[in-house]
């Protein structure tokens, strides 16, 4: 009988193994706000890690998350690294691309809780008397990452944190923005 259980766990642990490797290996996570500001007041909260904090959405899950800036103050070459408790963990943002006032591209590094590398990029439209911002990831997914999409729905929480930051984006820039 436990050979029985072990042979079924086993099939089991093969398949899903077999699934796994079959998924896709790249994903892209996209969303968009309308933001009721022209993109010169919006992008440069973005395009100035220092900023970060005021919209981000991980900014305030560790208060005592540690925090190192390098680089120019501001567009190519700045980074932000952090390291925090497990919600946040470790790694490095650099913006390897600065055209004001319409896109900031940023290598994002994850060295805590698991090592990634993926590419963040924020797009400014002009709409209106506002701006149409759109975050998007974009990365390869390794094994692991494979088998951690199947068990959980990571494109409905990267999703969701970007719904989040985009949310305080809109408010930080909306109460910084000229009245008409």
């Amino acid at each position: 009988m436990i050979k029985k259980i072990l042979l079924v766990l086993a099939l089991i642990l093969v398949v899903f193994c077999i699934i796994a490797a079959l998924q896709p290996a790249n994903f892209a996570i996209t969303r968009s706000v309308l933001i009721t500001a022209p993109p010169s007041v919006v992008a440069p909260h973005v395009n100035d890690l220092h900023l970060w904090e005021g919209w981000s959405p991980w900014a305030k899950l560790d208060p005592s998350m540690t925090v190192t800036y390098g680089g120019p103050a501001a567009g190519e070459g700045a980074t932000y690294h952090w390291a925090g408790n497990n919600e946040v963990g470790e790694g490095k943002m650099t913006i390897t691309e600065s055209r004001m006032p319409e896109l900031v591209g940023l290598s994002l590094e994850f060295m805590k809780p698991f090592a990634a590398t993926n590419h963040t990029e924020f797009a400014f439209q002009p709409q209106g008397n506002g701006t149409a911002v759109t975050w998007t990831m974009t990365g390869t997914k390794n094994f692991m990452m494979k088998a951690a999409h199947l068990v959980m729905n990571i494109e409905k929480k990267v999703g969701g944190d970007f719904e989040k930051g985009l949310a305080q984006l809109k408010a930080v820039s909306e109460a910084g923005a000229p009245k008409s």
